[in-house]
């Protein structure tokens, strides 16, 4: 009986020093909240409308400066194309609710599912963090593909959140982007070979462009640099798409992996062969199209674990592993001609990159 008793002594006192801490506990926890709790009602409630899609577009911030501090080659450097995908690759991999990332120049574009739940939804958490990692994958992964140049600063990128209800809303916002690379790409290999190879004043070379069309500038380009615009690297004038598809690895089996394209994603034929980045269903198969570019290429599949560095000849970036037919080029290159007549004095404007 001495031996129950001494042991229900123990515990009885067990409980009673528990019940002290646990008492202490809270009363410094009320006290703290009490004090201090208010100045959360200073948040703001930005969480994003439900059942739209989700766009985050990231941009660099004076990067005409730090193109000429770097050296980029003009008007395209393809090395720092590469580093620009090979960035949205690595945040496409850390958020997998990103179905899509569309990117061009110093620009990237990632689109989340319609029905993600992702830190509920806030504006500010999607936003600073997708900014956040793209810039500090560009700048760990800067001696990756600039070997032997120094980063003389860190570079930086503004950010925005925009909400699309539908699907054609969507297409839409990425056909835009897609359309301003033919405009931009276009005016800036006008403007780079009048200053490099017709040794005119970056003033003189604006003032010649001001005003003049699509059909004039790939007249100058033929007429004064012997160049068809039209045979330009397609990275060049329609920027990456990265999507998802099913890739088998070395040993066969299909793994999720993130494919750089180089495709139209303005007509319908691009979203008819991938129906399940907008419509959200289970990832499709990657089945790489036969190249019929002008320039020649070795094709590699990208595999899980290396999904990103896929080594083309002619120092052509890993995003060109997919392009389209001769026919579709063709006619790609018409419309978006059309498109770029009826917009280039209004959105034309001078990345310098």
């Amino acid at each position: 009986m001495s031996l129950i008793s001494s042991r229900s002594s123990i515990l009885s006192r067990i409980i009673r020093a528990k019940q002290v801490v646990t008492r202490r506990y809270l009363c410094l926890t009320i006290m703290a909240k009490s004090k201090f709790e208010y100045v959360k009602e200073f948040e703001r409630d930005d969480n994003c409308l439900p059942n739209c899609w989700i766009v985050i577009r990231i941009d660099g911030r004076n990067f005409s400066r730090f193109c000429d501090m770097h050296q980029f080659v003009k008007p395209n450097d393809v090395a720092a194309l590469e580093l620009m995908n090979h960035a949205a690759i690595i945040v496409m991999e850390d958020f997998k609710e990103i179905i899509l990332g569309f990117g061009q120049s110093d620009e990237y574009s990632f689109v989340f599912r319609k029905d993600t739940q992702l830190y509920k939804r806030r504006a500010s958490k999607l936003m600073s963090n997708v900014n956040s990692l793209f810039a500090s994958a560009y700048v760990y992964h800067w001696p990756r593909f600039f070997r032997g140049k120094e980063l003389y600063y860190p570079p930086s990128f503004d950010a925005r959140v925009i909400l699309y209800p539908t699907d054609k809303n969507l297409r839409d916002y990425l056909a835009w982007r897609q359309a301003d690379v033919h405009i931009n790409n276009l005016y800036n290999t006008c403007f780079w070979n009048l200053i490099l190879k017709g040794k005119l004043t970056p003033n003189q070379a604006e003032e010649k462009l001001r005003g003049t069309l699509a059909s004039h500038k790939n007249e100058l380009l033929f007429q004064e640099f012997g160049i068809n615009y039209n045979n330009e690297p397609p990275l060049f004038r329609k920027g990456t798409t990265l999507i998802r598809k099913l890739v088998p690895d070395s040993t066969g089996r299909l793994k999720p992996t993130i494919v750089p394209l180089v495709d139209d994603i303005i007509g319908d034929r691009f979203w008819k062969e991938n129906p399940e980045v907008i419509g959200l269903k289970s990832l499709a198969t990657y089945q790489p199209p036969s190249l019929t570019n002008s320039f020649k290429s070795t094709m590699s599949v990208p595999t899980p674990s290396s999904p990103t560095i896929v080594k083309l000849e002619n120092n052509i970036s890993p995003s060109s592993q997919v392009i389209n037919s001769v026919n579709e080029e063709t006619h790609s290159n018409r419309s978006r001609e059309t498109n770029g007549n009826q917009m280039q004095c209004e959105s034309e404007r001078i990345c310098r990159k």
